[in-house]
């Protein structure tokens, strides 16, 4: 589908002036579901057709149908206004383009909600995974259909093959990238490290001696804190994944995150006890909620920006979660890259959404569509910077036909760090199986963390959970 690109800018003010004429007082506070909603059209009842054949000619252009009145719901893990809602910008702009209705529902529970509904068969229109394992899981159940041709045509062409492959399951393209986020960074604020007389590491050697520096200067290193609700140990998990690329190898990740070698296996509980003795050394943790598994993962801002901590180590997301009015980049919060055991050994962690469609109808595939376009990630990131008050968006993506210029300077080298990567993994406990990496793998590393089990009993009992 061909979009105009000249009238794009003009639709998203229009989709944000009304999104601002129909906000709620909520004083913009992040809600646990949001629901935003398109411009109301006189709704129709939606086509219906057998699944689409990935090997034949399938188009499903807007063309071909009048979609005018018609509905389309897409569910979701992202639920604050910033996020929610330039997601629901972006959608406004598409169905001002087409006559569509389309609803956009955001849950930080998403993966709970969307396990029961389609168990339950309600599910959405279509669902954004953050975790191309429970995509699988819900592919090879067939709830979900793979995409047809012209969108699969759509996804192949503007995004990198890595972003591509992480949507196939068993040889069909059923996911379509539509964010894409580097985990491998850790921020800090330049200004006031650059007085202390640090300097940025180049090996793990070097970051765990500058850790103890920092101890030993009187201040806290790390600022940590893995509580993120029903998905609470993610980020711990993310600090296994990092880790493990650089002492390890790509190739010995691989293995691991198909189940080849074990949680149990001695390199990977090394891994594990290396980041349980660093985090609990006294000193070198800075946990806003009293203990790192009650020290929600977002908490973690103001104390960066409050000198309460030296380090963080999080993902490019993790600039929507500083103060409003942070400085960025060389003058203020910067960031550096996650180092690997030696200076030159530098892969990245990456981790992302994808779209998959529980339903075949021609206006659900132009939504799919739509979702794998540089339109989408330009005016999403445009939306996302607008309603941060020209902050960091914290939205990312590695869509190879975007225009950068949207983005500022230190997101477009996030991007750049994406897409020119010569080792580039998808967070592991993402591609596991859901039983695993978005369950076992997180309370049992929240365990371990809390010294509710040692280390052994922790991997052993994710090795027994593995479907």
């Amino acid at each position: 589908m061909k979009r105009l690109r000249n009238v794009v800018m003009l639709l998203l003010a229009f989709a944000l002036l009304a999104a601002a004429c129909s906000s709620s007082d909520d004083g913009g506070e992040a809600t646990d579901t949001t629901a935003t909603t398109a411009a109301p059209t006189t709704t129709a009842a939606t086509e219906t057709t057998t699944p689409p054949d990935t090997g034949g000619d399938t188009t499903t252009t807007a063309g071909e149908v009048d979609l005018t009145g018609r509905s389309v719901t897409v569910f979701g893990p992202e639920s604050s206004d910033e996020e929610a809602g330039a997601i629901q910008d972006a959608l406004n702009v598409l169905a001002a383009d087409t006559g569509l209705r389309i609803i956009y529902t955001g849950a930080r529970d998403f993966s709970d909600q969307i396990n029961a509904q389609a168990a339950g068969g309600n599910p959405p229109d279509i669902a954004i995974f953050p975790q191309p394992g429970k995509l699988a899981d819900f592919a090879r159940q067939e709830f979900i259909l793979p995409l047809p041709d012209d969108v699969t045509a759509t996804v192949n062409d503007q995004w990198p093959e890595a972003f591509v492959a992480f949507g196939n399951v068993d040889g069909a393209q059923y996911g379509v990238p539509n964010k894409a986020d580097i985990k491998s960074l850790v921020w800090y604020d330049k200004p006031s490290f650059d007085a202390a007389g640090y300097t940025v590491p180049t090996t793990l050697d070097e970051l765990w001696a500058l850790t103890a520096q920092i101890r030993d200067d009187g201040g806290t290193p790390w600022c940590i804190g893995i509580e993120s609700g029903p998905a609470t140990g993610w980020t711990f998990t993310d600090w296994v994944e990092d880790i493990m690329l650089r002492v390890e190898g790509p190739d010995f990740y691989d293995q691991w995150v198909s189940n080849e070698i074990k949680f149990s296996d001695d390199r990977v509980k090394a891994i594990w006890n290396t980041i349980l003795d660093e985090w609990n050394i006294p000193g070198n943790v800075f946990a806003a909620g009293g203990s790192i598994a009650a020290t929600p993962f977002g908490d973690n801002g103001q104390p960066l920006v409050d000198g309460d901590c030296v380090l963080h180590r999080q993902a490019s997301f993790y600039s929507a979660f500083l103060p409003e009015g942070t400085v960025t980049g060389p003058e203020g919060i910067d960031v550096f890259f996650f180092p690997g055991d030696t200076a030159d050994n530098k892969p990245v962690l990456g981790g992302g959404t994808l779209a998959a469609s529980f339903k075949d109808a021609p206006e659900v595939w132009v939504v799919m569509d739509f979702f794998a376009t540089a339109e989408y990630a330009e005016i999403r990131q445009a939306a996302q910077t607008e309603r941060k008050d020209g902050s960091l968006s914290g939205f990312l993506s590695a869509n190879t036909q975007q225009d950068l210029s949207v983005y500022q300077p230190i997101e477009q080298s996030f991007i750049t760090l994406l897409t020119e990567a010569s080792v580039l993994r998808f967070d592991g406990s993402d591609l596991m199986p859901a039983a695993v990496g978005a369950g076992s793998f997180w309370t049992e590393g929240t365990s371990a963390v809390n010294g509710d089990k040692s280390v052994d009993d922790a991997t052993a009992a994710i090795d027994a959970s593995w479907p």
